[in-house]
């Protein structure tokens, strides 16, 4: 009897020796945040997702979401959370839609609940390169909304209130104005945290295999806005001018020092998508360059900033414009150039003396359009192309590209976190 007591106790000892080792050698949960506005919303359509397999980048990514069957498949090990603006949602107009990461958690526009979604944006590849680094468990939490500005919207509480100026008294000058920018200032930001800190409350909500005893780490923040404080000039008078847009630049550093603060992650990584609409500099309208050059400078200004060296990054998205698309898009724009001139009776165009009548300018255009825009571009837009411009054309390469992107600049920024960890742990030593 003493043996088997002795036995049973041995036992014991040995299995919780094990368990203890398990847990371990159990990491905590990776979790990674998405915040912007239209662009990391996501506005590609399903039907242009099979351009992932011309782009030796996207190609494995298409073989992970679509299956041998071509039915749609999970990033593996991924879960996200994203809160929106959508139909039936709460009291602020949001909704959140959870779950295993997949094809429709883009923009929720519209959205029918009762279907799966069918947009994606830069989520979905950077849950692919997550797990392509890491081969962990990951947690994606997603806040966004469309038109949202960094000025009023997602204004940090360091930043204080939304300052009256000369270029903007006109939005001061009732009542009701001054109490709708009141309302609507850090609005965006103070959703953001509220959801974060609610998914953080419960994660098993969303990721159900979720162990309590390993913890979770914020490993790494994204943030990919800009348009509506690119093209407000109320805000920034000066925007052409260099330094035009400063106000950004120091907006967006307190925006990173007033996140980290209010998650309790002072040395979570974070990445910078620069705003590249239009592409590479050269390639804009000569009159607006300087207006891009100078937001592109502000947007990666905090990562260069002394405190943020090494754990803030700038990620330059121009580099991923279709210039295919761009092109096609180019000789839309002379198309409707000429329609405009032959309905103004320019001078210097085909109906100049305005002899020609609506059908007669219609079929014009036709066939203007038709030896300026093949056949090979029709197709190409077909395949690759589901929004506007300001929208990257709705590609779901670009999209995931940008995605993978972010994912690859944190992935290096929690990299060189672990060495100086590591490093600063030998010196302890």
């Amino acid at each position: 009897m003493n043996y088997l007591k002795r036995l049973s106790s041995i036992t014991i000892i040995l299995l919780l020796a094990l368990a203890a080792d398990t847990i371990a050698k159990e990491k905590p949960l990776k979790i990674y945040i998405l915040v912007g506005q239209s662009n990391m919303e996501g506005q590609a359509d399903l039907r242009v997702l099979d351009y992932l397999k011309d782009d030796p980048d996207t190609r494995g990514l298409h073989e992970t979401i679509f299956d041998a069957d071509g039915n749609h498949a999970t990033i593996p090990n991924t879960w996200i959370s994203y809160l929106t603006g959508g139909p039936d949602g709460d009291e602020n107009g949001n909704r959140e839609v959870s779950g295993t990461l997949q094809i429709g958690y883009g923009t929720q526009f519209r959205r029918d609940y009762s279907k799966p979604g069918t947009k994606i944006g830069p989520e979905l590849g950077f849950g692919y390169a997550m797990q392509q680094f890491s081969r962990e468990p990951v947690l994606i939490i997603k806040v966004a909304w469309g038109g949202q500005s960094l000025n009023i919207d997602f204004r940090s509480p360091s930043s204080g209130e939304y300052p009256k100026t000369e270029s903007n008294a006109n939005q001061f000058d009732t009542a009701e104005k001054r109490d709708r920018i009141a309302a609507r200032t850090g609005n965006r930001y103070r959703q953001m945290i509220a959801h974060v800190k609610h998914v953080l409350s419960d994660i098993s909500r969303v990721y159900p295999e979720y162990k309590s005893r390993s913890g979770y780490e914020l490993s790494g923040f994204a943030w990919f806005q800009g348009w509506n404080d690119m093209v407000d000039r109320s805000t920034y008078p000066t925007r052409d001018q260099p330094g035009g847009y400063d106000n950004y630049s120091k907006w967006l550093a307190n925006f990173i020092r007033d996140v980290r603060n209010d998650l309790d992650a002072p040395s979570m990584p974070f990445a910078i998508g620069v705003m590249g609409i239009g592409g590479p500099i050269e390639l804009h309208e000569e009159r607006y360059q300087q207006i891009h050059q100078n937001f592109n400078t502000a947007m990666a200004a905090p990562a260069h900033l002394d405190e943020f060296k090494g754990n803030v990054a700038a990620v330059e998205t121009n580099q991923f414009w279709d210039l295919d698309l761009d092109a096609i898009d180019k000789k839309r724009g002379k198309v409707r150039q000429k329609e405009g001139q032959l309905k103004s009776k320019h001078p210097d165009h085909e109906n100049a003396d305005g002899s020609m009548s609506a059908d007669d300018i219609k079929a014009f255009i036709q066939e203007y359009q038709k030896h300026l825009i093949t056949e090979e571009d029709l197709a190409l837009e077909a395949q690759a192309r589901s929004n506007a411009a300001y929208h990257y054309y709705g590609c779901a390469t670009t999209y995931s590209k940008i995605g993978i992107a972010l994912a690859d600049a944190i992935a290096d920024l929690e990299a060189r976190r672990a060495r100086a960890e590591a490093n600063k742990s030998r010196r302890k030593r």
